[in-house]
């Protein structure tokens, strides 16, 4: 991605239903630990300086708490924090374990948000209840859930009542759309977060080359902005949506800050919708 504009990526909205003001674009991390760490780091350092609060890990990925210890150390509190257990250890017990591994790692007291990271076999009643019990100790200020649709969400309302469930963190680029079916009105209609993982698709990016990649890039011509910024913007439209991209590199992280301040226009949206077609509801939902 060339290196974008100078812009300011502070803009924050209410982040579920506590209402945390947490920057429109955030941080992924997913396989960030396996380049060059000092670049890595520093990109997430430089995210902070652009305003970029929203840092997201999980247990799953690795070196990536470790890493992201490292460039948030000293600046904590800058840093709204959100990590994820495995289903596999997702009981009770094993939820508030990993838990606990994972603040060691991240080298903090607290996280500002849990996730669980897909549906599992053990109870989601268990997995609810330890995060409440992590609340109650402060060791999370909110949790959320993610790879969730509807009927998961239906029940994870029903088991922890209304005004709990921050977030649900999903599959969402121009090409992977089918959240709009369902699992985006359900979430604005109980004021839970929206978080879009891998936000360019995980190796099928638009290019000028294709129809639909074109139209792409005329409208990030027509901005002064990138394509990839274009698709930023568009994923983040609508007050309850917040993306997550990766930036291995400085320049990455300054492109993906930029985004928050470009502002699509009604014809822009009605041709990205017309290029990128959201396609029938699914029978699963997907997810990577």
């Amino acid at each position: 991605m060339p290196e974008a504009p100078a812009r300011s990526g502070g803009e924050r909205r209410r982040f579920g239903p506590r209402g945390v003001a947490v920057s429109t674009i955030g941080q992924g991390t997913w396989a960030l630990d396996r380049g060059d760490r000092a670049a890595a780091s520093a990109a997430l350092r430089r995210g902070l300086d652009l305003g970029i609060n929203h840092i997201d890990t999980a247990e799953m990925y690795g070196e990536a708490e470790p890493l992201v210890a490292e460039a948030i150390a000293g600046r904590r509190d800058e840093a709204f924090l959100v990590s994820k257990v495995l289903p596999s250890n997702a009981s009770r017990r094993g939820t508030v374990e990993a838990c606990e591994r994972s603040l060691r790692r991240l080298n903090t007291d607290r996280l500002d948000c849990y996730l669980l990271h897909w549906r599992g076999a053990l109870p989601l009643a268990d997995t609810i209840a330890a995060f409440e019990e992590l609340v109650a100790a402060g060791k999370i200020l909110s949790w959320g859930v993610s790879n969730f649709d509807v009927a998961d969400l239906d029940e994870a309302l029903a088991l922890a009542g209304p005004g709990r469930i921050a977030c649900n963190q999903v599959l969402y680029h121009l090409r992977e759309r089918a959240i709009e079916h369902a699992v985006i009105p359900w979430c604005e209609a109980h004021g839970v977060a929206v978080t879009a993982y891998t936000p360019f698709g995980k190796t099928d990016f638009p290019t000028p080359d294709s129809e639909a990649g074109r139209i792409l890039q005329q409208i990030a011509n027509a901005h002064a902005a990138t394509p990839h910024q274009v698709a930023l913007a568009f994923l983040t439209r609508r007050p309850p949506l917040f993306a997550i991209p990766k930036a291995s590199t400085v320049a990455h992280a300054a492109a993906n800050a930029a985004a928050a301040a470009l502002r699509l226009g009604d014809h822009d949206l009605a041709a990205l919708d017309a290029a990128f077609p959201r396609g029938p509801l699914p029978d699963s939902l997907p997810m990577l």
